[in-house]
């Protein structure tokens, strides 16, 4: 009895430095976090897009299927006048793709070498936009000449302004608007609120209304249609992501969101 306990009261002791070596070990072996910090995951990545206002809806929708397919990434966006982007293109902000209304405004980006060759996703042409229950009784382009009717036009500098007056000049019209907006979004407010009667806007933002106004159509729409042109930028500060957003946008199923919102396929 008293030679069993001998050899315990020996083994023990080995047998639990034995124990705590292999705990050692274990923990030089894997580097735990400092107490109090947060486990390490991967950063994460934001894809920047500038692109023309009418493009709101549609590539909101792009950016959140960008998004579930690249987990991790932000979609941001900066929709405006496609004039008004190009300048801050060139003026030096950060930017990852820019899709523009007009070839003439992304013609601004490439001539200053700041943009891959551009590529036409879409296009889109004018509708006379008028509230709901259409007060004014506009029917066709003509009636935009009567100076009882309130028209709003965007400014002739940006995309829709431009082909709003390549419509008038193709009719052999005059109208004279009662304000010019810096961009589609802003001359369609005016029409909802009941602002003015009338105005030349996309018929994509027509049908992105949900109704708040009523679109009419007309023949020299089809002599000032816009193509939509989309490049990657030459700074772009996530340039892998930048590609794969522009691919999506030409690829078919960039194509069938498009279309269903409006657009015609280039």
């Amino acid at each position: 009895m008293l030679k069993r306990l001998t050899r315990w009261a020996i083994a023990a002791p080995a047998a639990l430095a034995l124990m705590l070596g292999v705990v050692a070990c274990g923990s030089t072996g894997s580097p735990s976090a400092a107490p109090g910090s947060a486990s390490p995951v991967a950063e994460a990545k934001t894809l920047t897009v500038f692109a023309a206002a009418s493009l709101t809806e549609t590539f909101t929708a792009l950016g959140k299927e960008f998004e579930a397919a690249h987990p991790g990434t932000k979609v941001t966006f900066n929709f405006g006048s496609s004039a008004t982007l190009a300048q801050q293109i060139t003026q030096g902000a950060p930017a990852d793709v820019f899709a523009a209304a007009s070839p003439a405004t992304m013609k601004t980006v490439t001539d200053a070498s700041l943009a891959s060759a551009p590529t036409t996703f879409a296009r889109n042409k004018l509708e006379i936009a008028v509230p709901a229950d259409n007060p004014a009784e506009v029917d066709d382009l003509k009636d935009l000449t009567d100076p009882k009717v309130k028209v709003a036009l965007c400014a002739e500098q940006v995309p829709c302004g431009a082909a709003a007056a390549k419509a008038l000049a193709a009719a052999g019209l005059k109208v004279t608007p009662v304000t010019l907006e810096q961009d589609v979004k802003a001359t369609l407010t005016k029409v909802s609120l009941g602002e003015v009667d009338a105005a030349l806007v996309y018929k994509t933002d027509v049908l992105a209304s949900a109704g708040k106004v009523r679109g009419i159509g007309f023949p020299e729409a089809d002599k000032a249609i816009n193509d939509y042109p989309i490049a990657t930028l030459s700074k772009a500060p996530a340039g892998d992501l930048a590609k794969q957003f522009a691919d999506l946008v030409l690829s078919q199923q960039g194509t069938d969101v498009l279309t269903k919102a409006g657009f015609e396929a280039p």
